[in-house]
């Protein structure tokens, strides 16, 4: 028997009960980055495949550590995670660490139980738009910007042009679509679990420990312990990862000889993306 467990992988041992884990980190956002963890359903989708393959596995963990962020790849994450654990008939355990916020939480909702820390931060069940305007710094420095369209709404929202109430009623009336989209979400997979407070979908955030009280989450706790508890001590978390070349990306042919234009190019665009994510993750104190 111990030379059968030195040869055997232990992914396949049958005295061992190996739960599949996934780590979702970071902003959701289409695309993707060489110098900092996005969320998207590329960057997601081929982890989700090879945790759910497991066959002799009965469920899959997920930990979340998201602020949000693209409300459509949230969605398609979720819809993700859904969709395999009914055709695989697997059960799905989502952990928040910090945060797991507006998208965050989207994606959290996939889950047949969501655990958090008591410290963890959960909800923002809203939708929110940013930009800046510039109309009186134009001005100051002297610049006469000339922007021609065919189609007299192709300008909306311009931030160099004085704000319309026409342009905003149309953006608040579509965030009211995205967000009646999220509330629809949150009643249909948590139900009964729900507490009756407006707040919920306020886009107010609260504590694991508030969360639980609202329904947000189920139990508090960590993985370890949870998977042991359900599963027995046999139950061993299998971290899923996929190889990755430099930068997240395997570099060949062509683009070998870019590499330092490509670097540079991405470390320029990295600075304001970095400084976009860091000012949506104070927004909650992190």
């Amino acid at each position: 028997m111990a030379f059968y467990k030195s040869i055997v992988p232990k992914r396949f041992r049958r005295d061992e009960l190996n739960i599949p884990v996934v780590q979702l980190q970071g902003m959701i956002v289409a695309g993707g980055s060489q110098f900092r963890p996005t969320l998207n359903i590329a960057t997601v989708a081929p982890l989700l495949k090879k945790a759910f393959a497991d066959k002799r596995a009965p469920a899959v963990a997920i930990s979340i550590n998201s602020p949000g962020g693209s409300p459509v790849q949230s969605r398609l994450i979720y819809r993700r995670i859904r969709d395999l654990a009914e055709e695989k008939n697997k059960k799905v355990f989502i952990f928040v660490e910090d945060l797991a916020a507006s998208g965050g939480y989207m994606i959290a909702l996939a889950g047949d139980e969501i655990i958090a820390d008591p410290t963890s931060i959960v909800g923002s069940i809203g939708v929110v738009s940013a930009s800046f305007g510039f109309t009186d710094l134009i001005k100051k420095i002297g610049v006469d910007r000339r922007v021609y369209t065919a189609g007299k709404n192709k300008v909306t929202l311009d931030p160099f042009q004085p704000e319309k109430k026409a342009d905003i009623d149309h953006l608040k009336s579509l965030q009211l679509e995205v967000h009646k989209v999220f509330i629809d979400m949150v009643k249909e997979r948590r139900g009964s679990r729900l507490a009756d407070n407006d707040d919920i979908f306020s886009g107010l955030f609260w504590s694991g420990l508030k969360g639980k009280e609202l329904g947000l989450v189920d139990e508090l706790g960590d993985m370890r312990t949870v998977m042991k508890e359900r599963y027995g001590e046999k139950a061993k978390l299998r971290l899923i990862t996929m190889p990755r070349g430099l930068f997240g990306r395997k570099v060949t042919g062509a683009n070998a000889g870019d590499m330092p234009s490509r670097i540079a190019g991405a470390a320029a665009a990295g600075i304001a993306e970095v400084a976009e994510e860091r000012a949506l993750w104070s927004r909650y104190g992190l």
